[in-house]
């Protein structure tokens, strides 16, 4: 069944404008519009060893367990679409990941939808996790009239490198937003302060990665820090009301923004393209209409205008009205990733 459907994956840091560019992707009559399906099933998305369907199936429902996290100790991103319109599932039974940002962006019946996916995705042969994927998102878009997939998570730079293995044909759009301003937008999101906690704990025992902690790294960590990574739920004011420097964002998006640019530096021209939020903002017509060519899709006039009519304007240059030396801090602290931006 496998089918080559044309993919194109919309990356960057996330807080720069990308939820909004889902919406206005899901209005598009040929576009399927995959809502933060990476950022949903996490690192545990693309194993290198081939699966059956039931091994694939698995994957898409499993809850992701940070999330289920913050979800039981009350924090809700406003992402997490699922448990505005709650259904069989809830934080205590865990949320399939796959109902939590994607399947609620394309119907307001995501139970039905996840139990309509079930019985044929099981059914798939062993083989790579990306025949999987493109069977995936074949069957979605044959269930809403799609004929190309757009792919868009908030978090998603770090996964080019396996992306580009998985899909070799993919196009990439690297949308990002004025350094100050998109840290800025990090600092009053739970779900990228609850990632500023993380990077904490991950810096103190010197790993990458959470998958990388052991018991022996857990004894050197505050108490807190361990009450995080180890209980179903802990205190929300751990992440809510934490003091964070508005230079430590700053510095986690110069860091991503640098090796995103690194790793879009080997995408072949033709397959990627830039999308700046303030642009978007300026001139939303013509970056709508140059997008949806790149993408491949017609840029009909009653699409530009829905799409229009979601931009607001009024978040550029939120950094400016910081006091000065806030400014100027966050202003250092994201140069390195302005000039990588710069230069790329």
């Amino acid at each position: 069944m496998t089918s080559m459907m044309p993919i194109t994956f919309v990356v960057g840091t996330g807080r720069s404008g990308s939820t909004v560019l889902s919406h206005i992707l899901n209005l598009h009559p040929d576009i399927l519009s995959l809502n933060e399906l990476l950022a949903s099933l996490g690192p545990w998305a693309m194993p290198e060893n081939p699966l059956t369907g039931e091994e694939f199936w698995r994957i898409l429902v499993g809850p992701h367990m940070i999330y289920t996290k913050l979800l039981r100790s009350g924090i809700v991103p406003p992402e997490f679409l699922y448990p505005q319109r709650p259904g069989r599932y809830s934080a205590e039974t865990g949320i399939p990941a796959l109902s939590l940002m994607v399947l609620p962006h394309l119907t307001e019946d995501p139970d039905g939808l996840l139990d309509e996916l079930e019985p044929q995705v099981s059914s798939w042969p062993h083989r790579p996790v990306a025949q999987h994927y493109q069977d995936l998102f074949a069957l979605l878009a044959a269930r809403f009239g799609r004929r190309v997939a757009v792919e868009r998570s908030g978090y998603s730079l770090q996964w080019i490198p396996a992306l580009r293995k998985a899909f070799p044909y993919a196009k990439f759009v690297h949308q990002f937003r004025d350094g100050p301003d998109c840290a800025l937008s990090m600092s009053r999101h739970p779900g990228y302060r609850a990632m500023s906690f993380l990077h904490d704990i991950l810096q103190r025992v010197g790993v990458s990665s959470p998958q990388e902690l052991t018991p022996e790294h857990l004894v050197k960590l505050p108490p807190e820090m361990v009450e995080m990574l180890l209980s179903e739920r802990f205190d929300p004011a751990l992440v809510l009301d934490r003091q964070v420097p508005l230079a430590q964002f700053g510095d986690m998006w110069s860091q991503w923004i640098i090796e995103g640019v690194e790793y879009l530096s080997q995408v072949p021209d033709d397959a990627r393209t830039t999308l700046a939020y303030e642009d978007m903002v300026r001139n939303p017509r013509a970056e709508l209409v140059r997008l949806a060519e790149f993408i491949g899709v017609d840029p009909d006039d009653e699409w530009l205008e829905a799409g229009e009519s979601l931009i607001e304007s009024s978040r550029v240059g939120a950094a400016l009205r910081l006091p000065p030396e806030q400014l100027s801090e966050l202003r250092d602290s994201c140069a390195p990733g302005m000039r990588a931006l710069r230069t790329a």
